[in-house]
């Protein structure tokens, strides 16, 4: 019986890769000299911390983090839960970013309802932080993936794991 798995896992080393790609062009920007912007990673706690003088700044390191992350990552920016700005020792600013990886279980119960309301002839079931897909024939699955690109565009979900 055919089936595959919905996942989404966060490419580490695209973020990595365009978080200092953002961090030279914060560098090399002169309205950014002498300011405390800079980004920084943290791939141990999936985090991405944004420092500046003022919100508009961190707001200016947005227009630059952002487009580097979607060249990188096709909507890598919708996995990311953007926290509330801080302020940090005096008139400085902070803001975290945490990198959502993995189908959270309300998501997961989402993608199950779809594809039975759908009545699809395709079972669907929760694997952790995964979704698995099955069913008789592969254009059913086809059906099934197709369906769930469409209606699901506020998360990246990849399909993989393909089994005959």
């Amino acid at each position: 019986m055919p089936s595959f798995d919905f996942t989404s896992e966060a490419d580490m080393v695209a973020l990595k890769n365009a978080v200092d790609v953002a961090a030279r062009q914060i560098d090399n920007r002169y309205d950014f000299k002498g300011t405390s912007a800079k980004v920084e990673l943290n791939e141990k706690d999936k985090l991405i911390t944004l420092w500046g003088d003022s919100e508009f700044q961190l707001d200016q390191i947005k227009d630059l983090l952002f487009p580097a992350l979607e060249k990188k990552e096709k909507d890598s920016v919708k996995r990311l839960d953007v926290q509330k700005i801080q302020s940090v020792s005096g008139n400085k600013a902070k803001q975290e970013m945490k990198i959502k990886d993995g189908i959270d279980s309300e998501l997961a119960k989402k993608i199950v309802k779809l594809i039975k309301d759908a009545k699809l002839k395709a079972q669907a079931s929760i694997q952790g932080d995964a979704v698995r897909v099955s069913g008789k024939k592969i254009d059913e699955l086809r059906e099934a993936i197709a369906l769930v690109r469409s209606k699901i565009t506020d998360f990246p979900i990849k399909d993989g794991n393909y089994r005959d």
